[in-house]
């Protein structure tokens, strides 16, 4: 794994103003990722886990700290980056295909039409959705849905790629399957990958390292090596006794912060 350090959170914190006083999100935090790494974000809803995705993609200024990519402040929109969130904001009157193509059409990363087109037909090979590329978001399954909006998020080829709870709506079968495809097409493409979930079996399974936040306002309770050998096969390793340690260890540091979590 490369060791070059592609995050950076050195005292980051953020406060929200709202009517009549102010919330503060995330107590000041540091945290670091590395280049290649892939890295799982845990913890009770608004502890600022997904703040944080949004302060590394420069959509929201720190209120403290200081926020690197690359070792360059974040000041504003974070080109570096692919962001996907928990909905997939697919556009309802463009097919599958132009769904994706939308990243090359930017001004700021508007590709030749013909290049476009071939890296829109790479996509829906590699996602796994040829022969409906014409088809549009209310003729997909959610499933499909998911692999649109990935195959959109990975076409201008971002290098570090932010996923908050990106297939926490699909059923159980499913989650797997896009599981095992986002461990392949991220080690092959040897992305660095920040990926915030509520599912503790969903982050051991995908993560080089979990970071454990406490009930807002967040900080880092704990972070956990996760020394499962790679590749991994996202269907069986959950049965392995090295894995129910790893998930009863973390589970012991995020049990308290859940109900303290339920009370805010």
């Amino acid at each position: 794994m490369a060791e070059l350090d592609r995050i950076q959170l050195t005292g980051v914190g953020k406060r929200f103003a709202t009517p009549g006083r102010e919330i503060e999100a995330l107590r000041p935090v540091d945290l670091t990722v590395r280049a290649e790494e892939f890295v799982a974000l845990v913890g009770p809803s608004g502890c600022g886990k997904s703040t944080i995705l949004n302060m590394i993609a420069g959509l929201l200024p720190p209120s403290s700290g200081t926020v690197r990519y690359d070792s360059a402040p974040v000041i504003g929109p974070n080109r570096q980056v692919g962001y996907m969130t928990q909905k997939d904001t697919l556009l309802p009157w463009r097919s599958a295909a132009d769904n994706i193509r939308i990243a090359l059409e930017l001004k700021c990363r508007a590709v030749p039409r013909g290049e476009a087109a071939e890296r829109v037909a790479q996509m829906i090979a590699l996602v796994g959705l040829s022969g409906f590329e014409k088809h549009y978001p209310a003729e997909l399954s959610g499933g499909m849905r998911k692999r649109v909006a990935l195959a959109r998020t990975l076409i201008y080829q971002p290098e570090t790629l932010l996923m908050d709870e990106p297939f926490g709506a699909l059923d159980a079968q499913l989650k797997l399957l896009l599981l095992d495809q986002l461990q392949t097409l991220t080690r092959q493409r040897r992305m660095t990958v920040l990926f915030v979930t509520h599912d503790l079996a969903e982050a051991i399974t995908l993560a080089d390292r979990v970071v454990v936040f406490s009930a807002r306002p967040g900080r880092i309770r704990a972070v956990r090596e996760i020394d499962l050998p790679r590749p991994r096969d996202v269907f069986t390793v959950r049965f392995t006794e090295p894995f129910a340690k790893l998930h009863a260890a973390l589970w012991e540091e995020l049990k308290d912060e859940v109900v303290k979590g339920t009370d805010v």
